[in-house]
């Protein structure tokens, strides 16, 4: 099992940055995919941006050029740093973790982020 806890989340005005981190315990395989989500009241959940154990990494359109993803392997830990941000960024946001080896994930509990205008 893997256990995910977050922290960084909380009340920014629109145009400032945010950094919210994810911090994993517990079984980790080193080859693994980390992904931050988001979701908003009413909405589904959707991805905002992923990255390897390699270092690859994916974003959503709406956040690309905005959001950073990046992990630091040696804490076992992985960031999302948001610029720029927008009202329409307001949602939990969640930390997800799958294994490369087994398949087996894990959720974090999500952070709230609230921008204001």
């Amino acid at each position: 099992q893997v256990q995910l806890v977050e922290s960084g989340g909380g009340l920014v005005q629109a145009g400032g940055s945010l950094r919210v981190s994810c911090a994993a315990s517990g079984s980790i395989f080193s080859i693994n995919v980390m992904a931050w989500y988001r979701q908003a009241p009413g909405k589904q959940r959707e991805l905002v941006a992923r990255i390897t154990s390699g270092g690859s990494t994916n974003y959503s359109d709406s956040v690309k050029g905005r959001f950073t993803i990046s992990r630091d392997n040696a804490k076992n830990t992985v960031y999302l740093q948001m610029n720029s941000l927008k009202p329409e960024d307001t949602a939990v946001y969640y930390c997800r973790y799958e294994s490369s080896v087994s398949g087996r994930y894990s959720w974090g509990q999500g952070t709230q982020v609230t921008v204001s205008s």
